[in-house]
């Protein structure tokens, strides 16, 4: 070894040593985020423009989806079954019970398989991480955004415009799904660093999500199939508690405005506020998880 290659050596030896992403807590993680917010945006426009990439329809495909799972599950559920019968203006109820639960699917599809996605970006520049998941999740918005808007001309064209007090119910059944989206978003997409199965198995929980939430069928019919079957009433709160459950209640309280009293849970207000701050919660311990896993990211992708 020569000469300068010791200099070097020495001179490396007394740089002190300076942990990178691993040790970061949680509010400086959010201060970083917020410093690359421009970063953020480009993330979430690259993500849409990615989506629909030579696609002839583009952006219409963000309509068509929806609109063709709207009528299947009408026309089978409501129609064939005969679920329509106990639900007034049914393809609303199903219409914005399906709409949040989009945002909540798409968003944890997209932020579980983020950090892999953007492999060449997390091995080749530092920026926090966390951007990644979160873009995924701005990108969902978008979507969500243009749905909203498909569902609120479908109440004004069917004579049900949502002009009442249950509107109040809309900011708080968005804030649940942006919340627990992140929090369980950030935990899955470091996860799947690790173990790519994740991302099969996201899709598989979101499925039984969706068909564990009331979105097709009434609250008040899971209320009567407890009663029938006498099952405990804590297994209803369970039920009942579930954050996606109370979303989708609250946007049918908001849009769906052929309801009653009966169709809702006692207190549903009280149960979204005590949801959000838990949800609040579990959005620290999943970007605690997140930091403690990221450092490694470059080697596992």
């Amino acid at each position: 070894m020569n000469d300068s290659a010791r200099l070097r050596l020495a001179r490396l030896a007394q740089e002190p040593l300076t942990q990178v992403a691993s040790a970061a807590r949680f509010w400086p993680s959010v201060r970083a985020i917020v410093g690359h917010r421009h970063l953020l945006g480009l993330l979430v426009r690259r993500d849409i423009k990615a989506r629909y990439k030579d696609s002839v329809l583009g952006l219409l495909w963000t309509l068509i989806n929806p609109i063709v799972q709207l009528t299947v599950y009408y026309v089978v559920m409501g129609q064939f079954l005969g679920a329509a019968r106990g639900i007034p203006d049914f393809a609303i109820y199903i219409f914005s019970g399906l709409t949040i639960y989009a945002l909540f699917s798409e968003a944890l599809t997209g932020s579980t398989g983020s950090i892999v996605a953007n492999a060449g970006l997390v091995k080749k520049v530092y920026v926090p991480r966390e951007i990644f998941p979160l873009s995924a999740l701005g990108a969902a918005m978008f979507t969500f955004t243009v749905q909203l808007g498909v569902l609120i001309l479908a109440c004004i064209v069917l004579g049900a415009a949502p002009i009442s007090l249950g509107l109040v119910y809309f900011v708080p059944s968005v804030l649940l799904i942006i919340v627990y989206g992140a929090a369980i978003g950030l935990a899955l997409s470091a996860l799947n660093v690790y173990l790519r199965d994740v991302q099969y198995l996201t899709q598989v929980l979101l499925m039984l999500a969706m068909w564990s939430s009331p979105i097709v069928y009434g609250w008040t019919m899971v209320n009567t199939v407890f009663d029938q079957f006498g099952l405990p009433a804590w297994l209803l709160e369970v039920y009942t508690n579930s954050p996606l459950t109370l979303a989708v209640l609250g946007f049918h309280k908001a849009f769906w405005i052929a309801g009653t009293p009966a169709d809702y849970p006692p207190d549903l207000a009280m149960r979204m506020g005590i949801a959000l701050l838990v949800g609040i919660l579990l959005l620290w311990l999943g970007q605690r998880l997140f930091s403690r896993l990221q450092g490694n990211f470059a080697q596992e992708l």
